[in-house]
């Protein structure tokens, strides 16, 4: 049963975060370019006590900003390479770098974090092949990557992943993928039915954020948009995290059901009650034993 606190930030989040349908598409893509217009892009660290103390932060140049953001007193043994969520339309959010450093202090790694272009101005062609090279990159220094990400992000991890063994490039050792949006086709039939049982994710806003990202209807089912329906064998071991009461929960289902027909080495933890990336909300139980099964599932 999930906790109070729980059910208390299922309630808050999406409040606050102004989760509703919207009317037109028009509308839509007008609100979120105005807000675009206005974004301070600079890394979001608030929700990290002491950030400056205790990190390090360089910015790289790929086109597009990517923070390299390394303890300060502590030796540096992997790379989490961390691509964030938001819809493909919001930029990097200060439980993100909340997130992946408390990932990297419990790992001794160091987190990359690049703050790839926004839809609908962009789409995954404005970043992708930038990507590949620059993680490619990083799976060459020691103790190689892991590639992680929630929501938008872990699908743009997972289709990293498959990138990189489809270039015969230097593979993750691992992934890390919680709730992510891995089929922008909505090609599972329970999807509408789940829609109705989500309190934050709104299905209007997936299905024109989804067509934003792949820049045309007819680009949604393609590896680099939505990786469930990739050919997944070969991949990197990982672990999916989602909760039920998550509007992405029928594309992750898929991806377990996939992988299982697959050699893909992948653990799946599917949370009953749970609301969309639980495992990053603050102070939730839910969230302290996700963030251990994942530490334990990477140590």
């Amino acid at each position: 049963m999930p906790s109070r606190r729980h059910d208390f930030l299922a309630t808050a989040v999406p409040k606050l975060r102004k989760a509703r349908e919207f009317d037109t598409d028009t509308a839509e893509r007008a609100r979120v370019e105005q807000w675009h217009a206005g974004l301070d892009r600079s890394l979001p660290s608030r929700a990290v006590p002491r950030f400056g103390r205790r990190f390090s932060v360089v910015t790289e140049d790929l086109g597009f900003p990517s923070f390299t953001i390394t303890p300060r007193h502590q030796d540096v043994t992997r790379t989490i390479y961390y691509v964030h969520g938001g819809g493909f339309m919001a930029p990097i959010d200060a439980f993100h770098v909340r997130y992946a450093t408390r990932l990297a202090t419990a790992l001794g790694a160091r987190v990359v974090m690049p703050d790839y272009p926004l839809a609908p101005e962009h789409s995954w062609r404005d970043s992708h092949e930038a990507l590949v090279e620059h993680a490619a990159r990083w799976a060459k220094e020691p103790g190689g990557i892991v590639v992680a990400g929630d929501s938008a992000g872990g699908g743009i991890a997972l289709a990293l992943a498959v990138a990189l063994r489809d270039r015969g490039l230097p593979q993750p050792t691992h992934l890390v993928l919680h709730a992510p949006w891995v089929d922008l086709t909505e090609s599972t039939p329970d999807t509408a039915v789940v829609a109705l049982q989500d309190p934050w994710l709104k299905i209007t806003k997936l299905r024109a954020y989804a067509e934003w990202w792949a820049g045309s209807a007819d680009d949604l089912a393609r590896p680099e948009v939505s990786p469930a329906l990739a050919d997944l064998s070969g991949l990197p071991p990982a672990i999916l995290l989602y909760g039920t009461r998550d509007l992405l929960a029928p594309g992750c289902r898929l991806l377990a059901a996939r992988a299982a027909e697959s050699d893909w080495e992948l653990t799946t933890v599917e949370e009953p009650g749970l609301i969309h990336v639980y495992g990053l909300l603050p102070l939730v139980p839910e969230a302290g034993r996700a963030f251990r099964q994942v530490v334990e599932f990477l140590s």
